[in-house]
C-alpha cells in the first residue's frame, strides 16, 4: 500500500510539474517550422535567364524556416495594423517593404524572448548569424527548401511539376492571394514556396555576385538598391515565375501587393 501511495504521489508531483511548466509558456505560440537538414546543391539553372547562371555547388548550415508564409492574422498580432490588398486572416500579408519585413522579424522574436536576429539604424541593417531570433531567409537557404532540401525530387516547381498541385498563380488565382497551406505541400512540408505571393530574401540582387557567389552559406552582396525574391505570386505568376529557381528583384522600400516573406531561424 505504501508503495502505491509513493508511485501515486510522484505521479501527481510530475504531473503539477509538467502542468506549470505548459502554463509558464502558454502566453506566446511558438511558429509552425520545418526543420531543413543542411547539405549541398546545385543552385540555378539553365533554363530560366541569365540571373539564375551559372549554376554552381552551394552548401548551407542546417535551419529552420516557416511552414507557411507569414499571415495577416500573424502580423497584425506583431505590428498592430494590417496593410494588406488581399485581405483575410490566414492570407499571407503583402504591401510591406524588404524593411517592415526586419522589424516584424526583429519583433517576434523579442516577443518569444529571442535574440533578434537584425541591428536597424534606419536604412541600415546588418544581421547577427549567431542570434537565434527570426530573420528572412538567404537566397541559397530560400532554394535550398524550395526544392526539398535533402529530400528533393527535383521538381520544376516547389513539389510537383505541375503548377496547379502546389501554386496559385494568374491562371487559377482570381487576382487575390489565398489562404495559405490550401496547395499540397513540397517534400519537407512546406506550403506556397510556389505562387500566392513572391517571398523576400535577405540578399541584395546582384548578378555579379551571384554568379560567383561563395560555395559556402553565402548571403549575398553588401546592400543595395533592389532586393532578391522568390517563387511567383498569385499576380505576376506566369508559370516560369513560380520555378524553384527564378530569381526577381524588387526596390528594397517600395511595398507590392504581391510581395510577403516568410521567416528562418537558426
Amino acid at each position: 500500500m505504501r508503495q502505491k501511495l509513493i508511485v501515486i504521489s510522484t505521479l501527481l508531483i510530475l504531473c503539477l510539474t509538467l502542468n506549470a511548466q505548459v502554463s509558464g509558456t502558454a502566453k506566446v505560440t511558438p511558429k509552425k517550422m520545418i526543420y531543413v537538414e543542411g547539405g549541398t546543391f546545385q543552385m540555378g539553372s539553365t533554363n530560366g535567364g541569365s540571373s539564375e547562371q551559372p549554376i554552381h555547388t552551394v552548401t548551407v548550415s542546417s535551419f529552420l524556416i516557416g511552414k507557411y508564409e507569414v499571415t495577416q492574422k500573424e502580423w497584425q498580432e506583431v505590428m498592430g495594423y494590417n496593410p494588406s490588398y488581399s485581405e483575410g486572416d490566414n492570407r499571407p500579408v503583402e504591401s510591406i517593404t524588404w524593411y517592415d519585413a526586419v522589424e516584424f522579424c526583429n519583433k517576434l522574436s523579442e516577443k518569444e524572448g529571442l535574440t533578434p536576429a537584425y541591428t536597424i539604424n534606419g536604412f541600415d541593417v546588418s544581421c547577427n548569424w549567431s542570434a537565434n531570433g527570426y530573420r528572412l531567409p538567404t537566397e541559397a537557404e530560400w532554394e535550398y527548401a524550395a526544392k526539398g532540401g535533402k529530400k528533393s525530387k527535383n521538381y520544376k516547381y516547389s513539389g510537383s511539376d505541375n503548377i496547379d498541385d502546389v501554386a496559385w498563380y494568374n491562371t487559377n488565382s482570381d487576382g487575390r492571394s489565398h489562404d495559405v497551406g490550401t496547395k499540397a505541400p513540397n517534400e519537407l512540408g512546406i506550403y506556397d514556396m510556389s505562387g500566392n505571393v513572391w517571398e523576400m530574401c535577405w540578399d541584395s540582387f546582384d548578378n555579379s555576385y551571384y554568379s560567383n557567389s561563395p560555395s559556402s552559406n553565402p548571403r549575398g552582396p553588401d546592400r543595395g538598391p533592389a532586393n532578391s525574391n522568390r517563387g511567383g505570386s498569385w499576380k505576376k505568376g506566369l508559370i516560369g515565375d513560380c520555378r524553384v529557381t527564378k530569381r526577381e528583384l524588387r526596390i528594397t522600400g517600395t511595398n507590392y501587393n504581391d510581395l510577403g516573406f516568410r521567416v528562418v531561424r537558426k
